[in-house]
Order: C-alpha cells, then sequence, then structure tokens
C-alpha cells in the first residue's frame, strides 16, 4: 500500500510553490501518486462594470489557466499523471475544497507567495489550510 495515491499542491508561480513542486514530484515519484495542481485567483471587483470587469476576469483566468497548463505539460514530460484545477474565489478555501471533493490523501504548498504582500496573505492561507484540512499538510519553505 501506497503512502500517498494522490497529492495537491497549491501552486501560484513563485519561487516557495515552485519549491514545493518539487518536493511533492519526488514525494509522487516514491509512492507512484499522481499530482493535482490547484490555482486560486481573486475574484474581480464587480464595481469596475462592465466591460472592464469582463476583461479583466476574462484575462485573470485566462493567465491562471496558462501558467498552469505550462506546469502541468512539465509534469507530464517527466512522466507524472496530473490534473489541474483553478478556481476563482479565496485560495484557502479553493484548496480545502479540491483536497476533499477530490480526495486528495496530501496537500503540499509553499509558505510564501509572489509578493510580500501575499505572502503575508499565503502564511494566513497556509495556516487556514494546515488548520482545516482532513488530510496531511506540508508546509516547504
Amino acid at each position: 500500500m501506497n503512502a500517498f495515491n494522490k497529492i495537491l499542491v497549491a501552486y501560484d508561480g513563485s519561487a516557495h510553490s515552485e519549491h514545493a513542486l518539487e518536493l511533492a514530484i519526488k514525494i509522487a515519484a516514491c509512492s507512484e501518486a499522481a499530482i493535482g495542481l490547484v490555482y486560486a485567483y481573486d475574484k474581480i471587483p464587480a464595481f469596475l462594470g462592465e466591460p472592464d470587469y469582463e476583461t479583466l476576469t476574462s484575462r485573470t483566468a485566462l493567465k491562471a489557466q496558462e501558467l498552469i497548463n505550462e506546469v502541468a505539460a512539465r509534469l507530464a514530460a517527466r512522466g507524472v499523471v496530473v490534473a489541474t484545477n483553478v478556481l476563482q474565489g479565496p485560495a484557502a478555501e479553493a484548496i480545502l475544497h479540491v483536497a476533499e471533493a477530490e480526495q486528495y490523501d496530501l496537500i503540499v504548498m509553499g509558505s510564501r507567495g509572489l509578493s510580500d504582500w501575499q505572502g503575508a496573505l499565503l502564511g494566513s492561507i497556509s495556516h487556514r489550510v494546515l488548520h482545516q484540512a482532513r488530510v496531511p499538510v506540508l508546509i516547504v519553505r
């Protein structure tokens, strides 16, 4: 019996999420696990009005999907079985939702995000995921 069958990686393109991904790949190789990638982006404020709201929402979703697709292709080229999720909304909720809905048995995530401001938020995100997840959570520095 493998220790882990499905590993979920919270990925945002930051160096910390890249380190988390590399560690998840090593763990997956040891247990022949599949890797899932989840990217959550903030909801665009509706007060922007049309057409700016729709344009910015579409552009943000497309950029997120392109990033995840690039990473998924990189993993597939290394022989890793990979699934992707791009969700709009709070990151912690997205990570927890995907982990439970798709029955992941390990969550791996970085300790910080893309910027100092996002890093402070991701600290809160990793803390929330760590305390609310029903499966083990590995926080990578």
